[in-house]
C-alpha cells in the first residue's frame, strides 16, 4: 500500500511545526498588524472614493457595508467562485465577530477547504462501492484526504509567517490530492458521484490558491506613510542565503551534514544483497529509522539488484539514498495496470516525505509496454532532488505528483506519458530517452497534470537532450513523437535551451482529446537546437507559445519557479538562469 495510515501527524512532524511558529510569533503577529491597518485603509480609500463620486453607500446609513463584509469582498476579488468566497467567509465572521482581521479571514478561506472535503467525504456514507476496483479506489481517496488536511493545516498556520510559494505549494498539491482521488475510479457512476462531491471542495481550494497568490498585489496599491512594506514586497528570485550559501531556513544540523565531502559521507546505514551491510533489503533499512531522528538519515545501497517496492513515507523527512551508480544500484518492479494495480500505486519507489534526496541510483518497473501504465517513481516529497539517477519504464515511467521537485543530470526513459504528475519539477542537464512502444501507440515525453490555472506547477525540461534509443531509431519515421499532451485543463509544459532529436514530429505537441485544454494551456519553447526544434511547423494552439523574450524565460529557471535556495543547500550542481543569457 502506498500511502500510510496519518490519521494522527507525527510527533516529529508537530514540533517541527512548534518550533518554526515559535521563530516566526513575532513576525506573525506583526504581519496581522499591518494586513490589518492596510484593509483598513484599503476600505476606507474605497468608501471614500465611492461617496466622493456620489456612487458609495455613505450617503445612506441603512445600506452600509461592514469593515469585515469589506475585507471579505477585497480578499475575494481575485477568485474564480466568488461567491462561494464570500458565503464561506461571511458565514464565519456571522458565526464569531471577532474574526474578522484579514489574517483570520485568510486562515477562514483555507480552512473552509478542510470543512468541504470532510462534508465530500461524510456524503460517500451513501456511496455503494459494488466492485474491487471502486472500494480499492475509496481506499486510496480516504488516504488522500488525510494527506490534503494535514497539508491545509500545514497552510493555515502558516499565514502571515511563510512566503507566498511556500502556501501556493501545499495549496497546488491540495487541488492534486483530490482530483489522483477521483482520477482512481474506473468511469461510471460512482467516479461522478465522487467529481459531484468534491466540486466545492476544489472550487474553495482555487478560492484559496487565487488569494494567495494575489493578496499582496491587491494590497500593495494601497500606501500608507510610514508602514513597512516588508511584508507585502515581491519575493525575490534569488536565493536568500547566509554567508556560508545556505538558506536561513536551515538547522544548524542541516548545514552541518551538507558540508561534508559526499566523498566522506558517513551513511547511518547500509544496505546490501550479499549481507556484508547492515541489511539486505532497502525497505528494512527505512523502517529502522528512528522516529524522532534529528538531521539527515543517510541509507547508501550497495551495488545490486534489489526486487521490492520501496515507500518513503511521509513520517520519513529527510532521508538522503545514494549508491554505487544509476546502472549499478537499481530497484526494480513490475506492478501494471493491466494487472488490475491503480496506477499510482503501480509504483516501484514511492517518496513521500519531505526533504527527500536520491543520488547514483536507478529506479525501473520492467512490467513492459503491453502492461501500459507502470510507474517506476512516484515522488509526492517537497523539495526533493535527484542527481545522476536513472528513471527506466514505458507508459508512465515518472511520476512528479507533487510538490517541488528538482532532477539533474539524470536519464529518463519511456513511452507513453512518461513523464506525468502535477508537481512543480524542473529537469536540468538530463537525457530524455525515447523508446518503442507498442505498433499502434504514439510517444509522449510530458503529460503534465495541472487542475487550476492558480497552480504553481508544471514541468520545465531545460537544457536537455531528448534522444530516441537505440530500438526506436530504426522505426522513429514511422512512430511519432511529441513533446507532450494535455493530461489536464491547465497543463503547463516549457522545453527550453534543449537538444531535441529528429524523434520529435514536427508539430511538437498533440492533442489530448479533441479540443480540450487547447485554449487554456501552457506549452512554450525557447532557444531550442537539433533537428526537431525547428518551429515553422508547430501547432497553433492558442495556449501554445514561442518565448522571444530572455526575461520570461528566466521566470521558469530555478530561482524563480522553485525557490531555488534548497537546491543550493544540498550542495549538489545547480545551474541558476539562463545558460546562454
Amino acid at each position: 500500500m502506498v500511502f500510510q495510515d496519518f490519521d494522527h501527524l507525527s510527533e516529529r512532524r508537530k514540533a517541527e511545526r512548534q518550533q518554526k511558529l515559535r521563530k516566526r510569533i513575532t513576525i506573525g503577529a506583526i504581519s496581522g498588524l499591518v494586513l490589518l491597518v492596510l484593509i483598513a485603509a484599503g476600505a476606507f480609500a474605497v468608501v471614500h472614493i465611492s461617496s466622493k463620486n456620489g456612487t458609495g453607500p455613505v450617503d445612506q446609513p441603512t445600506k452600509q457595508v461592514s469593515r469585515a463584509q469589506q475585507a471579505i469582498r477585497m480578499i475575494c476579488s481575485p477568485t474564480d467562485y466568488k461567491k462561494a468566497c464570500e458565503s464561506s467567509l461571511s458565514e464565519v465572521v456571522n458565526s464569531n465577530s471577532s474574526l474578522s482581521q484579514p489574517k483570520d479571514l485568510i486562515k477562514a478561506a483555507i480552512s473552509a477547504v478542510g470543512d468541504e472535503i470532510q462534508k465530500a467525504f461524510n456524503s460517500t456514507s451513501q456511496f455503494k462501492f459494488d466492485t474491487p476496483e471502486e472500494k480499492a479506489a475509496f481506499e486510496d481517496c480516504k488516504e488522500l484526504k488525510q494527506d490534503a488536511i494535514e497539508e491545509l493545516e500545514d497552510s493555515v498556520s502558516n499565514v502571515g509567517a511563510s512566503r507566498t510559494h511556500d502556501l501556493n505549494n501545499w495549496l497546488s498539491a491540495v487541488m492534486s490530492y483530490q482530483q489522483t482521488c477521483i482520477d482512481g475510479f474506473p468511469e461510471g457512476e460512482i467516479k461522478s458521484r465522487m467529481e459531484k462531491a468534491l466540486k466545492p471542495a476544489k472550487e474553495l481550494t482555487s478560492n484559496s490558491l487565487a488569494i494567495v497568490s494575489e493578496l499582496a498585489s491587491i494590497l500593495s496599491t494601497f500606501q500608507i506613510p510610514g508602514v513597512s512594506r516588508r511584508l507585502l514586497a515581491k519575493e525575490s528570485n534569488s536565493p536568500s542565503l547566509d554567508k556560508d550559501g545556505f538558506p536561513n531556513w536551515m538547522t544548524h544540523e542541516d548545514r552541518r551534514m551538507l558540508k561534508v565531502d559526499k566523498t566522506k559521507l558517513k551513511p547511518n546505514v547500509v544496505v546490501a544483497k550479499d549481507g556484508s551491510g547492515n541489511f539486505t533489503r532497502i525497505s528494512d533499512a527505512l523502517a529502522a529509522m528512528p522516529q524522532k531522528h534529528e538531521g539527515r538519515y543517510v541509507i547508501y545501497v550497495k551495488e545490486g539488484v534489489y526486487e521490492e517496492t520501496v515507500i518513503v513515507t511521509k513520517k520519513m523527512v529527510n532521508v538522503t539514498i545514494y549508491g554505487d551508480g544509476s546502472q549499478k544500484t537499481i530497484v526494480t518492479g513490475s506492478k501494471n495496470f493491466v494487472d488490475g494495480v491503480r496506477t499510482f500505486q503501480t509504483a516501484t519507489f514511492a517518496a513521500l516525505g519531505e526533504g527527500f534526496m536520491a543520488t547514483a541510483i536507478g529506479f525501473r518497473n520492467t512490467a513492459g509496454p503491453e502492461k501500459h501504465q507502470a510507474v517506476a517513481i512516484r515522488v509526492q516529497s517537497d523539495r526533493s532532488i535527484f542527481l545522476n539517477c536513472r528513471f527506466e519504464g514505458y507508459q508512465d515511467t515518472l511520476y512528479p505528483q507533487t510538490h517541488r521537485q528538482f532532477y539533474r543530470s539524470c536519464v529518463i526513459a519511456g513511452t507513453v506519458d512518461f513523464i506525468f504528475g502535477d508537481a512543480a519539477a524542473i529537469f536540468q542537464n538530463c537525457l530524455i530517452v525515447v523508446r518503442k512502444p507498442l505498433d499502434n501507440q504514439q510517444n509522449i515525453v510530458t503529460a503534465q497534470g495541472r487542475i487550476d490555472k492558480h497552480e504553481a506547477t508544471g514541468t520545465v525540461l531545460h537544457n536537455c537532450r531528448i534522444l530516441p534509443d537505440k530500438k526506436l531509431e530504426p522505426a522513429k519515421s514511422k512512430i511519432k513523437s511529441y513533446l507532450g499532451r494535455p493530461w489536464k485543463e491547465y497543463s503547463r509544459t516549457i522545453v527550453m535551451e534543449s537538444t531535441i532529436g529528429d524523434v520529435i514530429h514536427p508539430d511538437g505537441w498533440l492533442p489530448w482529446e479533441g479540443d480540450f485544454a487547447l485554449k487554456t494551456l501552457s506549452y512554450a519553447e525557447f532557444n531550442n537546437t537539433g533537428p526537431g526544434a525547428a518551429l515553422n511547423a508547430r501547432v497553433k494552439w492558442p495556449g501554445y507559445k514561442i518565448i522571444r523574450n530572455k526575461q520570461e524565460a528566466l521566470n521558469y529557471t530555478v530561482g524563480p519557479f522553485l525557490q531555488g535556495d534548497w537546491i543550493r543547500a544540498a550542495d549538489v550542481p545547480v545551474h541558476f538562469g539562463l545558460y546562454h543569457g
